[in-house]
């Protein structure tokens, strides 16, 4: 059978297919809308990608991403000391930041445990983060990983980790979204509301 592509336009198919959350469809949209754009606008790109993996690191503290040794957020003297919030990757962190309610530190995991997949605790940066709670500084850790399996499996891992060191752990509260509708939860995100209900003042 004759190939369908040039071989260049395959092989960028090809990649742009591993990354995560593109599927061949994707992939194939992203090449040919890549291939029409000017030589200069794609040159920017890549120079963008190019540089980024040249300067970006992990902060040698939290493990967020960063250009310098420390993060902007473990730099920050104003930033509370005493609570860390423990995220699986370092996206999560703009997602706790862009909230405004969270004035503390953060260590990022670099992923969740998920036997299927081959990652345990030993795949994550959980020596590390004990590492920093053997520190007087830290009192209170927020377990802020995912609600699905393997958030759920992470946290309860850490959770009997760290509370014999005597530091009080608590985990983000999961339920129904504001607007949506109690007839369309399922029945894990409807118990969790109920869990985690609050006394009305």
């Amino acid at each position: 059978m004759a190939a369908v592509y040039a071989q260049a336009v395959q092989t960028l198919i090809d990649e742009l297919g591993r990354l995560p959350g593109i599927g061949p469809k994707s992939a194939q949209r992203i090449t040919f809308h890549l291939l029409k754009l000017p030589t200069e606008d794609a040159e920017r790109l890549a120079n963008a990608i190019i540089t980024a993996k040249a300067r970006v690191r992990f902060c040698e503290q939290c493990f967020n991403v960063s250009e310098d040794e420390l993060c902007s957020i473990c730099a920050d003297p104003r930033r509370d000391q005493t609570v860390l919030c423990v995220v699986e990757e370092a996206r999560d962190i703009i997602a706790v930041e862009r909230t405004g309610e969270f004035r503390g530190r953060y260590h990022v995991l670099m992923g969740a445990i998920s036997p299927i997949d081959g990652v345990g605790p030993e795949q994550l940066k959980i020596r590390e983060l004990l590492r920093r709670l053997g520190s007087d500084t830290v009192q209170e850790i927020i377990l802020c990983t995912n609600p699905n399996v393997e958030g759920e499996a992470t946290a309860m891992y850490l959770a009997r980790l760290i509370k014999p060191l005597g530091l009080t752990v608590s985990r983000i509260a999961s339920g129904l979204p504001v607007g949506g509708d109690l007839e369309y939860a399922d029945e894990l995100t409807l118990g969790r509301a109920l869990e985690g209900r609050r006394i009305v003042d």
